[in-house]
């Protein structure tokens, strides 16, 4: 109570000297702000910040007492000319004030029109919130949105009514680790500007909206950490700009659409941790610009494919527990720029490949849990490079080797297990000197 009689003191104090401030200049000839404008503002960050005294620290946000969380722009065709908020930033790089451990989203939003960045991290901690239907249909300037890690940020993400000129510019939207779940809103496919979607780490369930494939200009698709079904659509092939497109830790099924080899432009491909099944189809020979291709914990149950060895950019290549057969491809020294190879945990079988050992960059290698066999001989300089990156806590005081062991080594990465160093066939490698044989 004492704090709100505190807000209502200052809204006074501002209210009654309100022509003071905004008559006041800047030294461009502008005026300050309109008084709705104003008093929105106050209110959208008495809502999210601890201290209610930022509405009498900060009267003239757009001049004399600014704030970093707080961007404004001249209005270029106003007479006499105005300032307008055109962002709003709480995020970890502005520790003070904290957020309220009561915070909410304010409907005063919308006295905000000219808005093009919304950015709010970490605030939404304790008490719940959620977006309102119409929340799309208040901001027709705005370019960037992010809301992220909000655990208490729940509900479903509502959806952009048609027509969707209320956000025509919209470029990023970032809905990371919040409470989000329901379906994905299909119509968000038509948000034509956009160019990052990632809804990562929510609760969203149903299938990915076939939509999607008009969003012609996104660059970044990320949708992990869900719990998402269906088949991959295969309108995300016209999606010719995409970068990075991460799938992972879905339960996504169904054969992998050969319309992804369009994706010429793919840097990251990130489908791991879901049910899909195989071929990868032979399209995927087009992604000539691919450096990083992840699809473990999938059914693939089939070979690797050739396909692969014309992937010139990949650097790593990861199909752990996928079903693998056949024999380790002797194809992969055309691949000079591969670091991390992983495909433990599949049914590979005969030896390991002698040139292996050639490629340039390797300094992860995983193939344990397989049926390999036969004489392993690989240079000792090749082991001391596997081994130097996860091993060294293995060195001995008197030798400069580092002991070559199999047993993999391993780094948590959200709760997925990841091959961090050497691993080929564990408790069956003999031999410090790279030489031995797999039984």
């Amino acid at each position: 109570m004492a704090s709100l009689s505190l807000l209502l003191v200052g809204y006074l104090v501002l209210a009654a000297d309100l022509g003071t401030i905004l008559g006041a200049s800047d030294g461009s000839g502008a005026e300050e702000m309109e008084k709705d404008e104003l008093l929105g503002l106050f209110d959208v960050m008495s809502s999210l910040l601890e201290d209610q005294s930022w509405v009498q620290m900060h009267p003239q946000p757009c001049t004399a007492t600014p704030w970093p969380g707080v961007e404004c722009e001249l209005g270029e065709e106003e007479e006499p000319p105005l300032f307008h908020v055109t962002k709003v930033h709480i995020g970890p790089d502005i520790l003070n004030p904290p957020c309220s451990s009561s915070a909410f989203l304010s409907r005063s939003l919308v006295k905000l029109p000219f808005l093009k960045t919304l950015s709010i991290f970490n605030c939404f901690t304790t008490s719940r919130v959620s977006l309102s239907p119409s929340f799309f249909t208040s901001f027709s300037y705005l370019e960037h949105l992010t809301l992220q890690s909000n655990p208490t940020l729940i509900g479903k993400i509502p959806p952009p009514p048609p027509p969707l000129s209320q956000a025509p510019n919209l470029k990023v939207l970032c809905l990371k680790q919040n409470g989000f779940h329901g379906e994905i809103p299909q119509q968000l496919g038509g948000l034509a500007s956009l160019e990052q979607l990632d809804l990562s780490y929510n609760n969203l369930s149903g299938q990915i909206p076939q939509e999607f494939g008009g969003l012609k200009s996104l660059t970044i698709l990320d949708l992990s950490w869900n719990s998402l079904e269906g088949q991959l659509p295969s309108s995300l092939g016209n999606l010719r700009l995409l970068q990075k497109t991460d799938l992972s830790s879905n339960m996504l099924n169904g054969m992998i659409p050969p319309e992804l080899g369009n994706l010429e432009s793919l840097v990251l491909l990130d489908l791991s941790y879901n049910m899909l099944s195989g071929p990868i189809p032979s399209s995927f020979s087009c992604l000539e610009n691919l450096e990083y291709f992840l699809i473990d914990h999938n059914p693939i149950n089939s070979e690797l494919p050739l396909l692969l060895s014309t992937l010139k950019k990949l650097k790593t290549l990861s199909f752990s527990d996928c079903g693998l057969t056949g024999t380790v491809p002797t194809y992969f020294p055309s691949l000079k720029n591969l670091t991390a190879l992983f495909l433990n945990r599949n049914n590979l079988s005969g030896g390991v490949p002698k040139n292996l050992a050639t490629l340039p960059n390797l300094d992860q290698l995983n193939l344990s849990q397989n049926q390999l066999s036969g004489e392993l001989s690989l240079p000792e300089g090749f082991i001391y490079r596997l081994g130097k990156r996860g091993l060294s806590k293995q060195k001995s005081c008197d030798s400069e080797k580092y002991s070559p062991s199999l047993s993999a080594i391993v780094s948590e990465k959200q709760g997925h297990v990841k091959p961090n160093s050497f691993g080929i066939s564990a408790s069956v490698f003999t031999g410090e000197d790279g030489h031995g044989r797999l039984i």
